[in-house]
């Protein structure tokens, strides 16, 4: 791709997206509900543009980590039906305004809730109750479930949306035995909980890797993730780039040997020969991490990969474009097709979640198709 950047860029692959949704959906039975997370900026995606385009995909539900990101959806006018999964329990208020879902991980968090619901007169909030099967960060355990269902029981201001879990380590088949006890304990308190309710809960267990490897227990809903974003658990070729990361060479210098070193640090050794060093317009506060530099990663220039040479910078890193038909203003990609996210995951011994949020707010977001 030559074509001149302006700067750098998330391109936002709408046909990959959708590609990636269809696959998902696939996989479930057509009675089956889908939650797209938009969390974390739709994962370092842009998460109004993201939500628009799985809104008109034919997403069920989204799901966000704090009420600011639900609240941002709203006001940009999405209208599915919003979960905040970590609601934080002085944001009641504020859920109740813009028409939001509350995770409900533990008793307090009911109780306050409530007491927010019984001040403003309101019957029949709907609500989604978190169940701890082994991921022990947040969610009712075994143990609180008679409590939990006695509150339920004196409780008509709350409305039972759905129940739900979080599986540890569903991407693991090292781990599926553990996976499975919590599917099966999950089965268990959730029917429990579901004998007091006056109607029929959503239930939910799977995140994208689960959606792939145990679709048996897809439930009434599942929540896809990682996978809308272009990572499958099962089989990369089952799943397209849902955004390339790309950025314009700004300038490019011919340097001999005596001309010493690139970068801070004086880390990029120039060694024999001429050598064509190109600057690009990315740096760490961009995402793009500082470990990849002095050769650890190569990015795409004009068909061709150019590994970095010296540090990587706070606005710019410098690649050597040695042997590389290129220009100023040629568009150089980070990650997308190639280099893909996950390779540049597996040199910093990370996963591609990383890689995406790090992304960083001055990158713009532009959806390309």
């Amino acid at each position: 791709m030559s074509t001149s950047l302006p700067h750098a860029q998330l391109q936002l692959s709408k046909s990959g997206m959708v590609q990636n949704y269809k696959y998902f959906r696939s996989l479930l039975k057509e009675s089956t509900k889908l939650m797209i997370l938009v969390k974390a900026n739709s994962y370092g995606h842009g998460a109004v543009e993201f939500a628009r385009i799985m809104e008109e995909a034919g997403a069920d539900y989204f799901g966000v980590a704090t009420p600011f990101e639900g609240i941002e959806l709203k006001e940009n006018g999405i209208k599915l039906p919003v979960i905040v999964l970590d609601s934080g329990i002085e944001s009641y208020p504020d859920i109740i305004k813009y028409d939001l879902e509350p995770s409900m991980p533990n008793l307090e968090s009911l109780v306050r809730f409530r007491k927010v619901l019984r001040e403003q007169n309101i019957i029949r909030w709907p609500i989604h109750i978190k169940l701890d099967t082994g991921m022990h960060r947040l969610g009712f355990m075994e143990h609180e479930i008679p409590a939990l269902k006695e509150f339920l029981r004196e409780s008509p201001e709350i409305f039972v949306k759905s129940i739900f879990t979080h599986l540890a380590g569903a991407d693991t088949p090292h781990h599926d035995k553990f996976t499975l006890g919590q599917l099966s304990l999950y089965d268990r308190l959730s029917s429990d909980l579901m004998t007091i309710l006056p109607e029929k809960p959503l239930r939910h267990s799977l995140n994208s890797a689960g959606i792939e490897r145990f679709p048996k227990y897809q439930y009434d809903m599942v929540r896809l993730g990682i996978g809308i974003y272009g990572i499958s658990s099962v089989d990369q070729s089952k799943v397209v780039p849902s955004a390339y990361f790309r950025c314009p060479i700004l300038q490019i210098k011919e340097l001999k040997a005596e001309d010493g070193t690139v970068g801070y640090g004086r880390r990029g050794k120039l060694g024999p020969g001429i050598k064509k060093i190109a600057t690009i317009c990315v740096g760490y506060a961009d995402g793009v991490n500082r470990r990849l530099g002095k050769g650890k990663a190569s990015f795409e220039i004009n068909g061709q990969m150019a590994p970095t040479i010296g540090n990587i910078c706070m606005d710019m890193c410098m690649l050597d474009i040695t042997g590389i038909d290129a220009k100023a203003g040629d568009t150089v990609t980070i990650f997308g097709e190639k280099p893909r996210a996950i390779d540049l995951a597996k040199i910093l011994s990370t996963i591609p979640y990383e890689i995406f949020t790090s992304i960083g707010k001055r990158v713009k977001r532009v959806i390309v198709d």
